[in-house]
């Protein structure tokens, strides 16, 4: 274990962050993506610090494969897109980069401020950027090239006691963005973590914040929540929070029957080969237990209908959506050729009846 330090203006050194080596942290290089270490290599050679951050280095500690590498850098935005041919700057406010390498995307962050609280949107240095991030677990720096974890929170303390901790004050965490307390559930079910009692006190008493996000933030969350192999677990621990109800509305008022709720679950549980199988996980329960519906080709674009009222407001792309339930007619033996809920004509009609956008 090293010591990172840096020097006051009176000269003093101080005591910044923990360097934890191989045999330390434990990471397996093997498990690290290509891809992203050449695309660190190729910013440290051109002068810039750069890391892979986040859940990437949680995961690679717990031995887990990550699904994305997110990557970290004092490059600007302008400096890593000269350096990467495939890459485009993204954002609005802040901007940041993704690297498109083979079929894979990177996105590639600055370093952000800290100079006007959290929500500054300006470039800043390391120790400023891992003040912004949401848990200490997620807010460690790896280093492939010389294999290091720059930690300088006790993230890694925290993965070993097994509890996921604020970063960001209590007072603000979930102020600032409410979409952290979804996040929060769904680690200590991914993670097996347990969320301290402060932090679970605090959940329950803002769960009302989660009103103001919009349905885009929200569908972006439930789509990561259904396509996880422990969607059924995270559902049900986000429901326990009283979370689900913001996500998931009409499905958390018909959890409270038991049999739905066991129903319901139990579609989460089966193992999800496609995009529309997940999706189908959240009407199936609802479309398969109404009276009302008719499986038959007929009646095809008035079921689309009704799931895509069921969900809301989470607001799913109309082919997924058509995908999915097309899906759940195959299941009763009926195959629909024609997809009416996706022509011109329909979603004319559509929009003019219920005063949506076509």
């Amino acid at each position: 274990m090293r010591i990172r330090y840096s020097t006051e203006k009176n000269g003093r050194p101080v005591k910044k962050a923990i360097v934890y080596t191989k045999d330390e942290h434990g990471i397996d290089p093997t498990k690290v993506d290509t891809d992203a270490v050449m695309i660190v290599k190729r910013l440290r050679a051109n002068g810039f610090e750069t890391y892979i951050v986040g859940g990437a280095v949680r995961d690679l500690i717990l031995g887990q494969a990550p699904k994305d590498f997110d990557i970290v850098s004092a490059a600007s935005p302008v400096n890593i897109r000269k350096l990467f041919r495939n890459a485009r700057i993204i954002g609005h406010r802040f901007r940041l980069v993704h690297v498109a390498l083979d079929s894979k995307l990177f996105e590639v962050s600055t370093f952000r401020s800290l100079k006007d609280g959290l929500t500054s949107n300006t470039y800043g240095t390391i120790e400023e950027d891992v003040q912004r991030r949401d848990f200490s677990m997620n807010a460690l720096f790896y280093d492939p090239i010389e294999q290091l974890v720059v930690d300088y929170v006790d993230g890694m303390k925290d993965i070993w006691r097994k509890q996921i901790r604020p970063i960001i004050p209590m007072a603000t965490i979930f102020t600032n963005d409410p979409v952290r307390m979804i996040r929060a559930v769904k680690y200590s079910v991914t993670t097996g973590f347990h969320i301290p009692i402060q932090v679970q006190w605090k959940i329950r008493r803002q769960v009302s914040l989660l009103s103001s996000i919009s349905p885009s933030r929200l569908t972006e969350e439930i789509f990561k929540i259904i396509y996880s192999p422990h969607a059924a677990r995270i559902i049900e621990s986000l429901d326990a929070f009283g979370i689900y109800a913001y996500l998931q509305p009409n499905a958390a008022t018909r959890m409270q029957n038991h049999e739905f709720h066991t129903q319901y679950l139990q579609r989460f549980s089966a193992e999800k080969t496609a995009t529309e199988a997940a999706f189908a996980s959240l009407v199936a329960t609802f479309l398969e237990n109404d009276n009302s519906i008719v499986w038959d080709e007929a009646h095809f674009k008035e079921v689309c209908l009704a799931a895509h009222s069921f969900v809301l407001p989470m607001n799913p792309p109309r082919a997924l959506l058509d995908r999915a339930v097309r899906l759940l007619f195959k299941e009763h033996g009926v195959i629909v050729k024609r997809a009416l809920w996706l022509t011109s004509a329909y979603r004319r009609n559509h929009s003019a009846k219920h005063g949506t956008d076509a």
